[in-house]
């Protein structure tokens, strides 16, 4: 696999691993699509990371569970770890910065896929349905690699219909981030 590197708005080194994300409005299929896509880059032999963002607050520790006592009893950090899963629950002073998540947890996948954040310098796909919106989030993104919708919107990136072969979508994407691997 080839290593593409991204930079960040301050045109410092971002990543070593490809990098894209889907983005749209809600309701629009991201991850109906991800899923698939995650499916199909498995399929080919691939080590495959995802990272969701959210603006709300969610708890992702179980209500009643050892794990969720010990961070209720005010533990900054837990981690949870089994056989072959590991979890790490941890409070932070600000957002974390997603260079510094794929930098310090994630370095070790073929992939990354994001579903979400649509105003970092990343490769991203915005998922369009016009049922859903008329106006698409990333339209003027130098960023934007694609857009896979149920209507082509005329744009100088490939269209691709949200009902294509999920085949042909991955196809597009391990071209765009140059990802080579013989299965």
């Amino acid at each position: 696999m080839n290593e593409v590197y991204y930079r960040n708005r301050d045109n410092a080194m971002y990543a070593k691993t490809p990098i894209v994300s889907f983005v749209g409005k809600s309701n629009s299929g991201k991850t109906t699509l991800i899923v698939k896509v995650i499916k199909e880059l498995k399929l080919r032999g691939l080590r495959v990371a995802t990272i969701k963002h959210t603006h709300h607050n969610v708890d992702m520790d179980t209500k009643g569970k050892d794990s969720w006592k010990h961070s209720q009893a005010g533990a900054d950090a837990v981690i949870i770890v089994s056989e072959n899963k590991m979890g790490l629950f941890r409070t932070t002073q600000k957002r974390v910065l997603l260079k510094e998540m794929v930098e310090t947890y994630l370095g070790d996948f073929d992939i990354i896929i994001l579903e979400g954040y649509k105003t970092e310098p990343i490769p991203k796909i915005e998922v369009f349905r016009t049922e859903n919106s008329d106006q698409m989030v990333c339209r003027d993104d130098e960023h934007l690699i694609a857009v896979i919708g149920d209507k082509d919107p005329i744009m100088n990136v490939p269209y691709l219909h949200i009902d294509a072969d999920v085949r042909k979508i991955v196809d597009f994407i391990m071209s765009y981030l140059k990802i080579n691997v013989s299965v």
